[in-house]
Protein backbone atom coordinates (compact mmCIF):
# COMPACT_ATOMS: atom_id res chain seq x y z
CA UNK A 1 0.00 0.00 0.00
CA UNK A 2 1.20 3.31 -0.63
CA UNK A 3 2.53 5.33 2.17
CA UNK A 4 0.61 9.24 1.07
CA UNK A 5 2.29 10.55 4.49
CA UNK A 6 5.43 9.76 3.78
CA UNK A 7 5.42 10.72 0.27
CA UNK A 8 4.04 13.78 0.97
CA UNK A 9 6.53 14.39 3.90
CA UNK A 10 9.16 14.00 1.19
CA UNK A 11 7.71 16.85 -0.87
CA UNK A 12 6.66 19.22 1.79
CA UNK A 13 9.58 22.04 1.02
CA UNK A 14 8.45 21.46 -2.71
CA UNK A 15 4.41 22.58 -1.55
CA UNK A 16 5.33 25.16 1.40
CA UNK A 17 7.79 26.98 -1.16
CA UNK A 18 4.65 27.66 -4.02
CA UNK A 19 2.59 28.19 -0.59
CA UNK A 20 4.94 30.80 0.13
CA UNK A 21 5.13 32.21 -3.29
CA UNK A 22 1.07 32.01 -4.18
CA UNK A 23 1.22 34.24 -0.42
CA UNK A 24 3.60 36.79 -1.69
CA UNK A 25 2.16 37.45 -4.98
CA UNK A 26 -1.83 37.15 -4.01
CA UNK A 27 -4.22 38.12 -6.66
CA UNK A 28 -7.82 39.41 -6.45
CA UNK A 29 -11.18 37.35 -8.64
CA UNK A 30 -10.54 37.16 -12.28
CA UNK A 31 -6.99 39.06 -11.83
CA UNK A 32 -5.39 35.62 -11.16
CA UNK A 33 -2.70 36.03 -14.05
CA UNK A 34 0.33 35.39 -12.44
CA UNK A 35 -1.61 32.94 -10.37
CA UNK A 36 -2.69 30.34 -13.02
CA UNK A 37 0.58 30.51 -14.73
CA UNK A 38 2.28 29.25 -12.24
CA UNK A 39 0.09 27.01 -11.94
CA UNK A 40 -0.10 25.68 -14.60
CA UNK A 41 3.67 25.28 -15.36
CA UNK A 42 3.59 23.40 -12.30
CA UNK A 43 0.81 21.29 -13.61
CA UNK A 44 2.76 21.15 -16.80
CA UNK A 45 5.70 19.52 -15.36
CA UNK A 46 4.13 16.58 -14.09
CA UNK A 47 3.02 15.74 -17.53
CA UNK A 48 -0.72 16.82 -16.65
CA UNK A 49 -2.50 18.30 -19.85
CA UNK A 50 -4.06 21.44 -19.28
CA UNK A 51 -6.65 24.01 -20.61
CA UNK A 52 -8.50 27.07 -19.70
CA UNK A 53 -11.98 27.43 -20.55
CA UNK A 54 -11.71 31.01 -18.33
CA UNK A 55 -8.79 33.29 -18.57
CA UNK A 56 -7.40 32.77 -15.20
CA UNK A 57 -9.51 29.19 -14.94
CA UNK A 58 -6.64 26.21 -15.06
CA UNK A 59 -7.88 22.78 -15.57
CA UNK A 60 -5.38 19.71 -15.26
CA UNK A 61 -6.53 16.34 -16.49
CA UNK A 62 -4.37 13.43 -15.48
CA UNK A 63 -5.23 9.94 -17.24
CA UNK A 64 -4.64 6.70 -15.51
CA UNK A 65 -3.29 3.21 -16.63
CA UNK A 66 -6.76 2.24 -17.24
CA UNK A 67 -10.38 3.51 -18.28
CA UNK A 68 -12.48 4.46 -15.38
CA UNK A 69 -14.54 6.27 -13.55
CA UNK A 70 -13.38 10.32 -13.37
CA UNK A 71 -13.02 12.00 -10.20
CA UNK A 72 -13.08 16.00 -9.79
CA UNK A 73 -11.11 18.07 -6.93
CA UNK A 74 -11.37 21.81 -6.82
CA UNK A 75 -8.98 24.24 -5.15
CA UNK A 76 -10.10 27.99 -5.91
CA UNK A 77 -7.26 30.55 -6.10
CA UNK A 78 -8.13 33.94 -5.51
CA UNK A 79 -7.12 36.68 -2.60
CA UNK A 80 -8.99 39.06 -0.58
CA UNK A 81 -8.52 42.90 -0.59
CA UNK A 82 -6.90 42.69 2.71
CA UNK A 83 -3.86 44.48 3.90
CA UNK A 84 -1.75 41.89 5.47
CA UNK A 85 -0.38 42.27 8.84
CA UNK A 86 1.22 39.03 9.51
CA UNK A 87 5.06 40.11 9.88
CA UNK A 88 5.95 37.10 7.59
CA UNK A 89 8.85 36.98 5.91
CA UNK A 90 6.87 36.00 2.67
CA UNK A 91 4.17 38.55 2.95
CA UNK A 92 2.34 39.80 0.30
CA UNK A 93 4.14 42.56 -1.80
CA UNK A 94 0.81 43.25 -3.69
CA UNK A 95 -0.32 46.41 -1.36
CA UNK A 96 -4.06 46.01 0.00
CA UNK A 97 -4.12 42.20 -1.30
CA UNK A 98 -4.10 38.99 0.59
CA UNK A 99 -4.40 35.32 1.36
CA UNK A 100 -6.45 35.50 4.25
CA UNK A 101 -8.61 32.76 3.50
CA UNK A 102 -6.33 30.21 2.89
CA UNK A 103 -6.44 29.48 -1.27
CA UNK A 104 -2.76 29.30 -1.17
CA UNK A 105 -2.50 26.07 1.45
CA UNK A 106 -6.00 25.11 -1.23
CA UNK A 107 -3.73 25.66 -4.09
CA UNK A 108 -0.55 23.84 -2.86
CA UNK A 109 -1.74 21.08 -1.25
CA UNK A 110 -3.84 20.23 -4.40
CA UNK A 111 -0.67 20.96 -6.39
CA UNK A 112 0.94 18.34 -4.26
CA UNK A 113 -2.02 15.67 -4.53
CA UNK A 114 -1.56 16.27 -8.16
CA UNK A 115 2.16 15.38 -7.79
CA UNK A 116 1.43 12.42 -5.61
CA UNK A 117 -0.58 10.93 -8.56
CA UNK A 118 1.32 11.42 -10.91
CA UNK A 119 3.79 9.68 -9.11
CA UNK A 120 1.61 6.77 -9.04
CA UNK A 121 -0.54 7.11 -12.69
CA UNK A 122 0.58 3.52 -13.52
CA UNK A 123 -2.06 2.14 -10.87
CA UNK A 124 -4.52 4.49 -11.15
CA UNK A 125 -7.76 4.05 -12.57
CA UNK A 126 -9.53 6.38 -14.29
CA UNK A 127 -9.07 10.18 -14.58
CA UNK A 128 -8.41 12.92 -12.68
CA UNK A 129 -9.82 16.64 -13.14
CA UNK A 130 -7.90 19.25 -11.12
CA UNK A 131 -9.84 22.53 -10.58
CA UNK A 132 -7.84 25.69 -10.00
CA UNK A 133 -11.35 28.13 -9.83
CA UNK A 134 -10.68 31.95 -9.77
CA UNK A 135 -13.01 34.30 -7.98
CA UNK A 136 -14.76 32.10 -5.41
CA UNK A 137 -15.07 35.17 -3.26
CA UNK A 138 -16.81 37.63 -5.19
CA UNK A 139 -19.00 36.92 -8.06
CA UNK A 140 -18.52 33.00 -8.22
CA UNK A 141 -16.53 31.38 -10.65
CA UNK A 142 -17.93 27.46 -9.72
CA UNK A 143 -21.02 28.72 -12.18
CA UNK A 144 -18.93 29.88 -14.94
CA UNK A 145 -16.58 26.74 -14.76
CA UNK A 146 -19.68 24.45 -14.59
CA UNK A 147 -21.81 26.30 -17.49
CA UNK A 148 -17.99 25.89 -19.40
CA UNK A 149 -18.85 21.88 -19.08
CA UNK A 150 -15.73 20.90 -16.98
CA UNK A 151 -17.25 18.45 -14.71
CA UNK A 152 -19.49 17.08 -17.19
CA UNK A 153 -17.64 14.16 -17.58
CA UNK A 154 -17.14 13.82 -13.69
CA UNK A 155 -18.86 10.96 -10.96
CA UNK A 156 -17.57 12.62 -8.42
CA UNK A 157 -16.42 16.02 -7.24
CA UNK A 158 -14.49 17.19 -3.84
CA UNK A 159 -12.95 19.84 -2.36
CA UNK A 160 -11.24 21.36 1.01
CA UNK A 161 -11.30 24.57 2.89
CA UNK A 162 -8.91 25.02 5.81
CA UNK A 163 -10.09 25.40 9.10
CA UNK A 164 -7.78 27.77 11.58
CA UNK A 165 -10.15 26.08 14.45
CA UNK A 166 -8.88 22.54 13.58
CA UNK A 167 -5.47 21.32 14.83
CA UNK A 168 -2.65 20.53 12.31
CA UNK A 169 -2.91 16.71 11.55
CA UNK A 170 -6.94 16.80 11.58
CA UNK A 171 -10.02 16.79 8.83
CA UNK A 172 -13.03 18.15 9.93
CA UNK A 173 -16.29 16.21 7.95
CA UNK A 174 -19.64 17.39 8.28
CA UNK A 175 -22.61 15.11 6.66
CA UNK A 176 -25.65 16.76 4.91
CA UNK A 177 -26.10 20.55 4.93
CA UNK A 178 -22.43 22.29 5.55
CA UNK A 179 -22.21 25.95 4.55
CA UNK A 180 -24.70 28.19 4.37
CA UNK A 181 -26.88 29.33 1.69
CA UNK A 182 -27.12 33.23 1.16
CA UNK A 183 -29.24 35.87 -0.26
CA UNK A 184 -28.70 39.62 -0.37
CA UNK A 185 -30.89 42.28 -0.29
CA UNK A 186 -30.68 46.08 -1.05
CA UNK A 187 -33.54 48.69 -0.46
CA UNK A 188 -34.33 52.38 -1.15
CA UNK A 189 -36.46 53.62 1.02
CA UNK A 190 -38.48 56.89 0.02
CA UNK A 191 -40.37 59.73 2.40
CA UNK A 192 -40.64 63.06 2.08
CA UNK A 193 -38.15 65.81 3.37
CA UNK A 194 -38.97 68.53 5.23
CA UNK A 195 -37.65 70.81 7.86
CA UNK A 196 -36.05 69.35 11.03
CA UNK A 197 -38.27 72.07 12.89
CA UNK A 198 -41.75 70.47 11.17
CA UNK A 199 -41.31 66.63 10.97
CA UNK A 200 -44.95 66.59 11.18
CA UNK A 201 -44.39 68.16 7.20
CA UNK A 202 -42.22 65.10 6.36
CA UNK A 203 -41.79 61.42 5.69
CA UNK A 204 -39.01 60.28 7.56
CA UNK A 205 -36.80 57.86 5.14
CA UNK A 206 -33.84 57.68 7.76
CA UNK A 207 -36.49 56.64 11.26
CA UNK A 208 -38.40 54.15 9.11
CA UNK A 209 -34.99 52.81 7.15
CA UNK A 210 -33.53 52.50 11.06
CA UNK A 211 -36.74 50.34 12.04
CA UNK A 212 -36.48 48.38 9.17
CA UNK A 213 -32.53 47.31 9.93
CA UNK A 214 -33.57 46.75 14.09
CA UNK A 215 -36.71 44.13 13.04
CA UNK A 216 -35.03 42.46 10.53
CA UNK A 217 -32.01 41.86 12.76
CA UNK A 218 -34.40 40.14 14.68
CA UNK A 219 -35.42 37.54 12.06
CA UNK A 220 -32.22 35.83 12.96
CA UNK A 221 -32.11 32.63 14.64
CA UNK A 222 -32.81 28.81 15.53
CA UNK A 223 -36.16 27.88 12.96
CA UNK A 224 -37.09 24.50 12.56
CA UNK A 225 -35.54 24.85 9.01
CA UNK A 226 -32.60 25.42 10.99
CA UNK A 227 -30.35 28.65 11.74
CA UNK A 228 -30.37 32.01 10.37
CA UNK A 229 -28.63 35.25 10.29
CA UNK A 230 -29.78 38.05 9.36
CA UNK A 231 -26.84 41.35 8.54
CA UNK A 232 -27.42 44.71 7.55
CA UNK A 233 -24.02 46.29 6.62
CA UNK A 234 -25.00 49.20 5.13
CA UNK A 235 -27.11 51.99 6.01
CA UNK A 236 -27.26 55.54 4.50
CA UNK A 237 -29.95 58.55 4.62
CA UNK A 238 -30.06 62.29 3.98
CA UNK A 239 -27.81 65.37 3.18
CA UNK A 240 -27.80 67.70 5.94
CA UNK A 241 -28.27 67.61 10.51
CA UNK A 242 -31.87 69.58 10.09
CA UNK A 243 -33.95 68.16 7.18
CA UNK A 244 -35.85 65.01 7.60
CA UNK A 245 -34.74 62.68 5.24
CA UNK A 246 -36.57 62.13 2.12
CA UNK A 247 -34.29 58.83 1.55
CA UNK A 248 -32.59 55.67 2.67
CA UNK A 249 -30.94 53.10 1.56
CA UNK A 250 -29.42 49.73 3.04
CA UNK A 251 -27.65 46.31 2.26
CA UNK A 252 -27.27 43.17 3.73
CA UNK A 253 -27.51 39.44 3.60
CA UNK A 254 -29.33 36.67 4.69
CA UNK A 255 -27.61 33.01 5.38
CA UNK A 256 -29.61 30.25 6.19
CA UNK A 257 -28.83 26.70 6.75
CA UNK A 258 -30.82 25.03 3.96
CA UNK A 259 -32.61 26.68 0.65
CA UNK A 260 -35.90 25.89 2.09
CA UNK A 261 -34.93 28.63 4.69
CA UNK A 262 -33.31 30.89 2.53
CA UNK A 263 -36.81 31.05 0.98
CA UNK A 264 -38.94 31.60 4.35
CA UNK A 265 -36.70 34.25 5.29
CA UNK A 266 -36.76 36.23 1.55
CA UNK A 267 -40.64 36.50 2.29
CA UNK A 268 -39.76 37.64 6.29
CA UNK A 269 -37.33 40.38 4.75
CA UNK A 270 -39.91 41.85 2.55
CA UNK A 271 -43.16 41.30 5.11
CA UNK A 272 -40.73 43.77 7.49
CA UNK A 273 -39.84 46.05 5.14
CA UNK A 274 -44.33 46.21 3.82
CA UNK A 275 -45.13 46.04 7.37
CA UNK A 276 -42.98 49.04 8.13
CA UNK A 277 -43.86 51.34 5.19
CA UNK A 278 -47.48 50.92 5.81
CA UNK A 279 -46.55 52.45 9.70
CA UNK A 280 -44.77 55.28 8.43
CA UNK A 281 -45.97 56.18 4.85
CA UNK A 282 -42.95 55.54 3.30
CA UNK A 283 -42.44 53.51 -0.05
CA UNK A 284 -39.72 50.87 -0.53
CA UNK A 285 -38.17 49.15 -3.44
CA UNK A 286 -36.28 45.94 -2.41
CA UNK A 287 -34.22 44.29 -4.29
CA UNK A 288 -33.75 40.47 -3.23
CA UNK A 289 -31.60 38.00 -5.22
CA UNK A 290 -29.77 34.75 -4.19
CA UNK A 291 -26.66 34.33 -3.88
CA UNK A 292 -24.30 31.55 -3.02
CA UNK A 293 -26.36 27.88 -3.06
CA UNK A 294 -24.76 26.52 0.45
CA UNK A 295 -22.98 23.39 0.37
CA UNK A 296 -24.94 19.54 1.10
CA UNK A 297 -22.49 17.25 1.21
CA UNK A 298 -23.36 13.91 -0.35
CA UNK A 299 -23.75 10.73 1.84
CA UNK A 300 -22.13 8.31 -0.09
CA UNK A 301 -18.59 10.91 -0.83
CA UNK A 302 -19.14 11.95 2.72
CA UNK A 303 -18.46 8.27 4.11
CA UNK A 304 -15.74 7.70 1.71
CA UNK A 305 -13.57 10.95 2.93
CA UNK A 306 -14.50 10.02 6.14
CA UNK A 307 -13.01 6.06 5.97
CA UNK A 308 -10.04 7.84 4.45
CA UNK A 309 -9.67 10.02 7.09
CA UNK A 310 -9.46 7.31 9.55
CA UNK A 311 -7.47 5.49 7.41
CA UNK A 312 -4.56 7.83 6.40
CA UNK A 313 -5.04 10.24 9.61
CA UNK A 314 -6.50 7.95 12.51
CA UNK A 315 -9.82 8.07 13.57
CA UNK A 316 -9.17 10.62 16.62
CA UNK A 317 -7.72 12.77 13.82
CA UNK A 318 -11.13 12.58 11.97
CA UNK A 319 -13.76 15.31 13.53
CA UNK A 320 -17.38 14.63 12.89
CA UNK A 321 -18.17 18.34 12.92
CA UNK A 322 -21.49 18.79 14.81
CA UNK A 323 -22.72 22.01 13.30
CA UNK A 324 -22.03 23.91 10.03
CA UNK A 325 -20.64 27.33 8.91
CA UNK A 326 -23.46 30.25 8.36
CA UNK A 327 -20.32 30.79 5.61
CA UNK A 328 -20.82 30.95 1.75
CA UNK A 329 -18.96 29.40 -0.45
CA UNK A 330 -19.60 28.64 -4.49
CA UNK A 331 -18.59 25.12 -4.05
CA UNK A 332 -22.04 24.53 -3.60
CA UNK A 333 -22.87 24.44 -6.96
CA UNK A 334 -20.66 21.45 -8.02
CA UNK A 335 -22.85 19.30 -5.68
CA UNK A 336 -26.30 20.46 -7.28
CA UNK A 337 -24.80 19.24 -10.55
CA UNK A 338 -22.54 15.91 -9.24
CA UNK A 339 -22.75 13.67 -5.95
CA UNK A 340 -19.27 14.57 -4.02
CA UNK A 341 -17.90 16.25 -0.82
CA UNK A 342 -16.33 19.02 0.83
CA UNK A 343 -14.21 18.96 4.67
CA UNK A 344 -12.51 20.90 5.98
CA UNK A 345 -8.47 20.72 6.83
CA UNK A 346 -7.01 21.93 10.35
CA UNK A 347 -4.23 24.48 9.92
CA UNK A 348 -4.75 26.07 13.42
CA UNK A 349 -4.30 29.89 13.35
CA UNK A 350 -4.71 32.33 16.33
CA UNK A 351 -6.56 34.59 14.33
CA UNK A 352 -9.51 33.61 11.66
CA UNK A 353 -10.42 33.68 8.28
CA UNK A 354 -10.15 36.73 6.75
CA UNK A 355 -8.06 38.26 9.26
CA UNK A 356 -5.31 40.94 8.58
CA UNK A 357 -3.40 38.64 11.11
CA UNK A 358 -4.52 34.83 9.66
CA UNK A 359 -1.01 32.36 9.85
CA UNK A 360 -2.08 29.11 8.96
CA UNK A 361 0.56 26.37 10.22
CA UNK A 362 2.17 25.48 6.59
CA UNK A 363 2.67 21.80 8.08
CA UNK A 364 -1.00 21.16 6.96
CA UNK A 365 -0.34 21.49 3.32
CA UNK A 366 1.76 17.72 3.36
CA UNK A 367 -1.32 16.41 5.08
CA UNK A 368 -3.63 17.71 2.96
CA UNK A 369 -1.73 16.84 -0.29
CA UNK A 370 -1.58 13.43 1.38
CA UNK A 371 -5.39 13.29 1.97
CA UNK A 372 -6.35 14.84 -1.00
CA UNK A 373 -4.51 12.25 -3.32
CA UNK A 374 -5.54 9.58 -1.23
CA UNK A 375 -9.55 10.36 -1.57
CA UNK A 376 -9.26 10.71 -5.02
CA UNK A 377 -7.00 7.00 -5.51
CA UNK A 378 -9.34 5.57 -3.14
CA UNK A 379 -12.29 6.79 -4.62
CA UNK A 380 -10.71 5.23 -8.16
CA UNK A 381 -9.26 2.06 -7.51
CA UNK A 382 -12.19 1.16 -4.73
CA UNK A 383 -9.80 1.00 -2.35
CA UNK A 384 -11.52 3.29 0.47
Amino acid sequence: MTDWRREAEEIAAELIALRRDFHRYPETGNKEYRTSEVIETYLKSLGIETYRPLETGVIGILRGSSIGKTCAFRSDIDALPIKENTGLSYASVNEGIMHACGHDIHMSALLGAAKLLSIHRDTLKGTVIFIFQPDEEESGGAERLIKAGIIEKADAVFGCHVNPDLPVGTCGIRYGSFYASAAKYDVTVHGKASHGAEPENGIDALYSAAEMCRKLKTLSGRYDEGRAVVTTGILTAGTARNIIADTARFSGIIRTETPQLRTLLKEKVRSVIEETDERHGTVSEAEICDGYCGIVNHDAETEHVQKCAEALLGREYTILLAEGTMTTEDFGFYLLKKPGCYYHLGVQSRAGLHSAQFDPDERSIACGAALHAYVIFAYLNHKA
